[in-house]
């Protein structure tokens, strides 16, 4: 059973920086895609960033492309999002999440099984 865990979220004003990291345990990190997504408040669970588990490929939603980057640790197990010029509108609680291992890495909620708890991102104006 793989276990997730987020930190880093916090209040940042806008066009400030945070970096979210998400450490695993339990699994063979990786073997691994990970993703990062979002929930605003009285909002679906939105993607916002994937990487395969060689690192190769990248996917980022259009919102947060340009501002956003995905990275992975595998020697600290450990996914990570920097997120740079900030807005209000990121404001969400940021979930990270592992595909089955040697998943083709994906977009989509569904492809993925695990999950971790989620750490809050707050954007002020």
């Amino acid at each position: 059973q793989v276990q997730l865990v987020e930190s880093g979220g916090g209040l940042v004003q806008a066009g400030g920086s945070l970096r979210l990291s998400c450490a695993a345990s339990g699994g063979t990190f990786s073997s691994y895609s990970m993703g990062w997504f979002r929930r605003a408040p009285g909002k679906e669970r939105e993607f916002v960033a994937a990487i395969s588990w060689r690192s190769g490929t990248l996917r980022y939603a259009d919102s947060v492309k340009g501002r956003f980057t995905i990275a992975r640790d595998n020697a600290k197990n450990t996914v990570y999002l920097q997120m740079n010029s900030l807005k209000p509108e990121d404001t969400a609680v940021y979930h990270c999440a592992a595909q089955r291992p040697y998943s083709i890495i994906s977009v989509i909620t569904s492809a993925y099984d695990y999950w971790g708890q989620g750490t809050q991102v707050t954007g002020s104006s």
